[in-house]
């Protein structure tokens, strides 16, 4: 009997720790439909708890240089995402983990100027060859949704990696 409910026990903590891993987002999936159809036009939908509100004050003030894009928007549909960037960046999504970890791993007076340099994700990706990301499908760190197939739902499980040409990530 004894056995029988550790074995419940340790079954019911694997299965919580699938759950936790797959199914609750790390960051607040993207809700702003203008958001979405503007940034994604071009990219993925980021995540606005992916950076801090300074990194995305900087992006949204130079978008007529947007990594070498001019990004402009119309006066109205900039008020309205540089508002939800600002209401739902990293140190307002704090109920979720990774941007909790996110804005944790950033030094005091740091601006990081894209997802791609926030020490988190640099340390989250340091075990990929730069093979890896620098194969035409990914292209870099910034391509999200290259690997992560649930990216768009804010979850970046680890489970939930699949890297083009390589197949699913095993640490």
């Amino acid at each position: 009997m004894k056995a029988l409910i550790i074995l419940t026990l340790l079954s019911s903590l694997i299965f919580a720790e699938n759950h936790y891993s797959n199914g609750k987002p790390g960051v607040k999936p993207v809700d702003n439909k203008i958001y979405k159809l503007e940034c994604s036009a071009c990219h993925f939908a980021y995540q606005p708890g992916l950076l801090p509100a300074a990194s995305w004050n900087k992006m949204m003030n130079n978008l007529e240089n947007h990594f070498d894009t001019d990004a402009s928007l119309a006066k109205d549909d900039f008020k309205i995402i540089k508002e939800y960037l600002n209401k739902n960046s990293a140190e307002k999504a704090m109920d979720y983990r990774r941007s909790n970890k996110i804005l944790k791993s950033i030094r005091s007076g740091d601006v990081p100027e894209s997802i791609s340099k926030v020490p988190y994700i640099i340390r989250k990706h340091n075990e990929l060859r730069p093979a890896m990301l620098s194969q035409k499908e990914v292209k870099g760190l910034f391509n999200c949704v290259a690997c992560h197939t649930t990216a768009q739902r804010g979850i970046y499980s680890e489970r939930d990696i699949k890297i083009p040409n390589y197949g699913r990530w095993d640490d």
